[in-house]
C-alpha cells in the first residue's frame, strides 16, 4: 500500500470532511458530500487544496485506487453509542481475567474461605494440563463451592462451554440452586421430561450444554450411556464419587455400573473432577482401582504391598477439619477430641 493512507473499502468510507487521495491528479481532496446511485455508483463532491469544488462519479472498480488520509480523519463522534458500550463491555469481560486472577470470586455471591481459594486457584487451576483431580476435603469444607468457583472461572476465561455435573439423585436440586444463586450459572437437570422433549433425531447430551444428571439414572440406562458416549465435555464434575467403586474378588476386578460410568466420563471429559469426603474405605486395592479413574497408567493393576506405592501427587487433595482456618487464622471447626470411657456399660442393642 502506498504511504499516506489505507485503501477505500466501500462507499461508506466517504464521510464529509474526510481527506481522500486519488480523486484528483493534484493530490488530496476533502469530501464535501456523497450522493449514492443505488449500490453501484456514487457521486463524490470534493474540495481541493486551492478551494476548488468539483465532483466525480466513483464506481466499485475505482475504490482500490483511492486512499484515505488516516492522519486527517475527523473525529465525528457520531457512531452508535450503545453498540460501542456493549462492545467495550464485552472486551472488558473477555480480558478481565488478565487483570483479576480471581474473577469468579469477585463476580459470585459468596465469601470463600482460604482453603477454598487455595483449592481452586492453586490445586485445580494450577494444573499444567487437562485436569484429572480428586477433591477429598472433610465434610463441611464446601466442596460444592470449590467446584462452582472452578467452573465459573473456566467459563469466564472462555475455557468451558459444555459442562456436565453428575451427582446422586437427592442432590440434583441442591446443585442447581447453588450454581444459580451463588454463581449465576444456569444448569438444566436431566429428567425424563427433558429427554422426551428432545427430538428423536437429537441427543439430549448434545442439545443441552450445561446439564446436571443423576448418577444412577445414567449408569443404569443403556440408552443414556450410548448417548453420553457420543459426546464430549469441557468439564465433568462428579459429587459423592466414592460410589463409583470397584472391588477385587479373587484375582479379578469386579466393576459396578457406576464405576463403568466413571470410566466413560473420564474418556469424554477434558477436565475431570471427582469429589468425595470418603475416598478410602480401608482397602488399598479398592482405592487403587478408584484412582485409576483419574490415571489408569499410574494405578494400573491390583495393589500389592511392597510393589505399589500409593502416590497421589498432583491428583488428590485432602484437608481435614483441623487444618481449615479462617482468614484471621482461627480454626473453622471446633477441635475434635476422642476419649475412651472406662467401665461404661454398653447401651441395649449395641
Amino acid at each position: 500500500m502506498p504511504a499516506g493512507g489505507e485503501t477505500v473499502g466501500s462507499f461508506g468510507d466517504f464521510i464529509p470532511g474526510r481527506r481522500v487521495r486519488g480523486l484528483t491528479l493534484s493530490g488530496t481532496a476533502d469530501v464535501v458530500a456523497v450522493e449514492m446511485h443505488g449500490d453501484a455508483a456514487a457521486t463524490i463532491v470534493y474540495r481541493t487544496a486551492d478551494g476548488t469544488v468539483d465532483q466525480q462519479v466513483v464506481l466499485p472498480c475505482n475504490l482500490p485506487l483511492l486512499r484515505i488520509e488516516t492522519a486527517d480523519i475527523p473525529q465525528a463522534f457520531d457512531g452508535d453509542a450503545a453498540g460501542f458500550r456493549l462492545g467495550l463491555e464485552a472486551l472488558r469481560i473477555k480480558m478481565a481475567d488478565q487483570i483479576d486472577p480471581m474473577l469468579a470470586v469477585a463476580t459470585s455471591d459468596l465469601d470463600p474461605l482460604p482453603h477454598q481459594i487455595q483449592a481452586v486457584y492453586g490445586d485445580l487451576l494450577g494444573q499444567p494440563r487437562s485436569l484429572r483431580f480428586l477433591l477429598a476435603d472433610d465434610p463441611g469444607a464446601g466442596k460444592t463451592i470449590m467446584a462452582g468457583l472452578y467452573v465459573k472461572e473456566l467459563v469466564l476465561r472462555g475455557d468451558a462451554a459444555r459442562i456436565l455435573i453428575v451427582v446422586p439423585g437427592a442432590l440434583v436440586d441442591q446443585w442447581q440452586d447453588e450454581l444459580h444463586d451463588k454463581f449465576g450459572l444456569r444448569f438444566e437437570i436431566l429428567t425424563r421430561d427433558l429427554t422426551d422433549a428432545t427430538p428423536p433425531s437429537e441427543n439430549p447430551f448434545r442439545v443441552h450444554p450445561r446439564l446436571i444428571a443423576r448418577m444412577d439414572q445414567v449408569s443404569r440406562s443403556d440408552v443414556l450411556l450410548d448417548q453420553l458416549r457420543d459426546t464430549d465435555w469441557d468439564v465433568v464434575v462428579v459429587d459423592e464419587a466414592h460410589r463409583m467403586a470397584a472391588h477385587y474378588f479373587g484375582g479379578e476386578l469386579k466393576t459396578t455400573r457406576r464405576y463403568q460410568l466413571g470410566e466413560l466420563l473420564g474418556r469424554i471429559a477434558r477436565h475431570f473432577l471427582l469429589m468425595t469426603a470418603t475416598p478410602h474405605a480401608g482397602k488399598e486395592e479398592d482405592f487403587q482401582a478408584f484412582m485409576a479413574l483419574l490415571d489408569e497408567d499410574r494405578f494400573e493393576g491390583r495393589y500389592r504391598r511392597g510393589v505399589h506405592e500409593p502416590d497421589t501427587t498432583g491428583l488428590m487433595r485432602r484437608r481435614v477439619k483441623e487444618e481449615l482456618l479462617t482468614f484471621e487464622g482461627r480454626p473453622l471447626f471446633p477441635e475434635r477430641r476422642a476419649t475412651t470411657l472406662r467401665g461404661a456399660r454398653s447401651l441395649p442393642g449395641l
